[in-house]
């Protein structure tokens, strides 16, 4: 006896045929979503990279301002301790406490060279120039020049394109040149300085 197929039950072939009423993405929303894919894309890579830029430019000035800091608290100190007392050079001619030259002459020159005292080391003849685009400090053996003695040489500042220093006399005058007196320290020294970028800044550093 053969059993019926029940009414009520899908045949095999039923559940196989594709059904009319499911649909997938046509060409024209696939088309779209990718579109959209990548502008969200790009979006996000410009975000990124303004963040990355911004981050980069921070870095940077904040490592300018240190370096101008470590600059200017290195240059207070060796002012503060200026001290009289005149040098003899190699040739043996008597040069001033202090000399402030607004053009340099010759590689040992500078545009300020002075006599510091030191605290825990002996008295040093020292001197700021500017070479090209960097500060640079220049250290001679002993205040008393020997022979072909030539300075030690540090760089202490890059990215300077002048390097300007004015001097107040007893009378409250600013100088460009140093000494107008002899044998006297000025009463209070200027620094002009501008950056590779066209920044100025201007310091000014009392004498003790």
């Amino acid at each position: 006896m053969k059993t019926m197929p029940s009414l009520l039950t899908p045949s095999r072939s039923s559940l196989l045929a594709p059904r009319c009423g499911q649909k997938g993405f046509t060409l024209i929303e696939l088309m779209v979503s990718l579109v959209i894919l990548a502008l969200l894309s790009v979006a996000g890579y410009r975000g990124l990279e303004a963040v990355i830029q911004t981050r980069e430019r921070v870095a940077a000035e904040t490592r300018k301002w240190q370096h101008l800091s470590l600059f200017f608290s290195r240059l207070d100190q060796d002012i503060a301790q200026a001290t009289h007392r005149s040098i003899r050079d190699q040739t043996g001619i008597v040069r001033p406490e202090w000399a402030g030259h607004a053009i340099v002459v010759g590689d040992d020159d500078a545009q300020l060279i002075f006599s510091r005292a030191g605290t825990m080391t002996p008295p040093q003849r020292i001197g700021y120039r500017l070479e090209q685009d960097r500060i640079v400090l220049l250290r001679w053996p002993a205040l008393d020049q020997a022979v072909q003695a030539k300075p030690v040489r540090y760089t202490i500042l890059e990215g300077v394109r002048e390097f300007k220093w004015r001097y107040m006399d007893a009378t409250g005058i600013w100088q460009t040149q140093w000494p107008v007196t002899p044998g006297t320290l000025p009463e209070a020294a200027e620094l002009s300085l501008t950056l590779s970028n066209g920044e100025q800044l201007t310091r000014i550093f009392a004498l003790q």
